[in-house]
């Protein structure tokens, strides 16, 4: 199961959004035959990079709040 395509974090993907759903709007025959694999396949690199940069953004946040919770364990013990 994939992502919902359409949302904030996958803005920068819109435009190869929009084309594997027009090759899609095609028909059957257009999918069925992998004329719309290339896009698939762009598209799904897009929302790996996208899923990537969001990975890194949440990273950084946890290490900064584990270091202001270990700060104020420090302190705690230092005070006890």
């Amino acid at each position: 199961m994939h992502p919902l395509l359409h949302t904030k974090d996958n803005a920068a993907c819109h435009d190869v959004m929009v084309a594997f759903e027009e090759c899609h709007a095609r028909g059957f025959l257009w999918k069925s035959m992998g004329m719309c694999n290339e896009l698939k396949e762009e598209l799904a690199a897009c929302l790996r990079a996208e899923r990537f940069k969001t990975q890194k953004i949440n990273q950084s946040s946890v290490a900064d709040k584990k270091a202001i919770i270990r700060q104020k364990w420090k302190e705690i013990d230092e005070n006890s």
